[in-house]
C-alpha cells in the first residue's frame, strides 16, 4: 500500500498542483485548507508525511506542527514546511518545533516530490546492522526500536533527530562537517541549507539535557560527539 500524504495549504491552486504531482508519483493524497481540518485529518487518516504551509487562517501552521508533535499518534509523522522566502524566523521556529524539512515558495512540485521521497526513506530506514544498543553514560539508544532513554526516561525524537544522534554517537570523537551530517542523517540533498543541521543540533541538545553537552561545536566546521570509550559501548 502506498504512503499517505496530507497537503495543508489555504491556496487552492497550490494544493491542487502539489496533490496532482504527489498522486502522479504514486502516493495517496488528502488535503486540508486550514489548521483545524489538518489536525482532524491527521488524527483520522494517520498520514506518513504532512506537507504544511505556515501561513494558514485561524490555527497557524506552527500551531499545527506543535500539536502534531504533542500528540502520541502523530509525533513521528514526517513534516515538510512550505514557507515564504522572507520568513526566516518562521523557518527556524518550525525546525525548532520538530519539522523535518522545508521548502520556500515558489517551489518546484518535482522538487517537493523528491523531498517527500527522501523523508520517507529516512522514516522507513531499516535498523542499523550489528548491535542494536548504544550506551552513553545515562543515555541508551535502541537502534532496532528507534528509541532513546536518558536515566530511564524516554526522550521523544523525530526520525531526523534520531538518525543524526546515532550518526554522531557511532562516529564519536571524529569531527563531522555539516555536509557529512546532511549526507549521513538527512539523505544529503545538496540544496538543504546547513542551518537545518544547526537547528536539529539545538533541538537534540535541549531534549537530551546534560547528555546534550557531549555534542561539541567545532567552530567553522561542524560537530563532534565527545563521549569516548569506554563511556560509549555497543550491545
Amino acid at each position: 500500500m502506498s504512503h499517505r500524504i496530507l497537503v495543508v495549504d489555504d491556496e487552492a491552486d497550490i494544493t491542487a498542483l502539489v496533490a496532482y504531482h504527489l498522486a502522479k508519483a504514486g502516493y495517496r493524497v488528502s488535503t486540508a485548507a486550514n489548521g483545524t481540518d489538518a489536525l482532524r485529518s491527521a488524527r483520522e487518516e494517520r498520514p506518513d508525511v504532512v506537507v504544511l504551509d505556515l501561513m494558514l487562517p485561524g490555527v497557524s501552521g506552527l500551531d499545527v506542527l506543535a500539536e502534531l508533535r504533542r500528540r502520541p499518534e502523530s509525533r513521528d509523522v514526517g513534516v515538510i514546511l512550505l514557507t515564504a522566502r522572507r520568513d526566516e524566523p518562521d523557518r527556524i521556529k518550525g525546525l525548532t518545533l520538530g519539522a523535518d524539512d522545508y521548502l520556500t515558495k515558489p517551489f518546484s512540485p518535482d522538487e517537493l516530490v523528491l523531498r517527500v521521497q527522501a523523508l520517507l526513506r529516512r522514516l522507513t530506514a531499516p535498523a542499523v546492522a550489528g548491535g542494536s544498543m548504544l550506551v552513553v553514560g545515562p543515555m541508551v539508544i535502541d537502534r532496532s526500536a528507534t528509541r532513546v532513554t536518558v536515566d530511564g526516561k524516554e526522550v521523544v525524537l523525530t526520525a531526523s533527530e534520531f538518525k543524526l544522534l546515532v550518526t554522531l554517537v557511532e562516529r564519536r570523537g571524529r569531527v563531522q562537517s555539516r555536509a557529512q551530517l546532511l549526507q549521513a542523517a538527512l539523505d544529503g540533498q545538496p540544496d538543504i541549507q546547513t542551518r537545518t543541521i544547526d537547528m536539529h543540533i539545538v533541538r537534540l541538545r535541549t531534549k537530551l539535557g546534560e547528555v546534550g553537552k557531549l555534542i561539541e561545536t567545532v567552530r567553522g566546521f561542524g560537530y563532534r560527539f565527545i563521549g569516548t570509550d569506554p563511556g560509549v559501548k555497543a550491545k
